[in-house]
């Protein structure tokens, strides 16, 4: 083997390398920006999934909270947590 296909190769393994980690730093980035600040109304506090189509989420609405089912025929409003 020639030195030029090797040098091909990890230039472009380094690619590859430098794009996943452009990649990372953006992602890091959109998740710091997407906490929740200090003031928001409406804030998903937890998501669980019971199926592939299905989930349940736990959302905070001001001071209370309410359990929602999405996915299926039609998302239900299951109800509303009572205050501790």
């Amino acid at each position: 083997m020639t030195v030029q296909p090797i040098l091909l190769v990890i230039g472009a393994l380094l690619g590859v390398l430098a794009l996943i980690g452009a990649a990372t730093r953006l992602f890091q980035f959109s998740l710091w920006r997407s906490q929740p600040r200090p003031g928001r109304l409406l804030v998903l506090r937890e998501s669980i999934a019971l199926d592939p189509r299905r989930r349940i989420h736990l959302v905070q609405c001001g001071q209370r909270q309410v359990v929602l089912l999405t996915g299926g025929g039609q998302d239900v409003v299951i109800g509303w947590m009572q205050d501790p």
